[in-house]
């Protein structure tokens, strides 16, 4: 286990690492494995101890995947106590989110993940608008955007951000029963593109709500996109 800033940031399992402990790594899993069969190009922003590039590895070898993680601290400590596979196909840039992504062929992934974390929320830059306008770019015909964001009831920076990744195509949202119902802050899943029909699975509405078509607007619209 990986934590920063008083928070958990990531379980690692290195005898199963398809195994993902945190409920929004789950869903993004999900979201992974309803893409197109095959080797798959990713761009993680936000690497941690890596758990989702080592799923991907584990899923699909010969994935291409790009991390950029800022933390040389993390990078290190993860090289010496949980080094990644060999020809994992994982290469990690120390590098933050909005530098490391104007270095990225237009039309090259297939995914982009947004999992980044800095003194216990998402930095707002990886949130606005020209972020997202740079996801977009980089992104293949048919690519997908997937976002881990923390927020809590009424949502205003999840509704912006919902305003903000329509551009990329269709939107769907995730979240469990507790905070949607305003009990506590706590994840969200956003993500948009060239979505399946399902694209975080089937789980059990008891542990985790998905919203896709008209529920994203009815319960996360009226966002700013500026």
């Amino acid at each position: 286990m990986l934590e920063l800033d008083g928070m958990q940031q990531s379980i690692v399992d290195l005898e199963a690492p398809t195994r993902l402990a945190f409920d929004y790594m789950r869903r993004i899993g999900d979201l992974i494995d309803t893409m197109p069969a095959g080797r798959l190009r990713i761009l993680h922003v936000g690497g941690a101890a890596m758990t989702l590039p080592r799923y991907v590895a584990a899923t699909r070898p010969g994935s291409r995947q790009v991390v950029l993680e800022p933390s040389v601290e993390v990078i290190e400590q993860v090289r010496a106590e949980a080094p990644l596979p060999p020809r994992s196909g994982i290469k990690v840039r120390p590098v933050d989110g909005q530098a490391g992504i104007l270095e990225v062929r237009d039309d090259s992934q297939d995914l982009v993940i947004l999992d980044a974390f800095a003194g216990g929320a998402v930095p707002a830059d990886l949130m606005a608008a020209s972020f997202v306008e740079q996801v977009q770019r980089v992104l293949a015909p048919e690519g997908v955007f997937v976002a881990n964001l923390v927020d809590r009831a009424p949502f205003p920076a999840i509704r912006d951000f919902v305003a903000r990744v329509r551009e990329i195509g269709p939107v769907a949202v995730g979240v469990e029963p507790a905070t949607l119902k305003g009990r506590r802050p706590g994840n969200l899943v956003v993500a948009a593109g060239g979505l399946a029909e399902q694209p975080f699975a089937n789980p059990s509405p008891m542990e985790y709500r998905v919203h896709t078509g008209r529920a994203v607007s009815d319960s996360f619209g009226g966002g700013s996109a500026g």
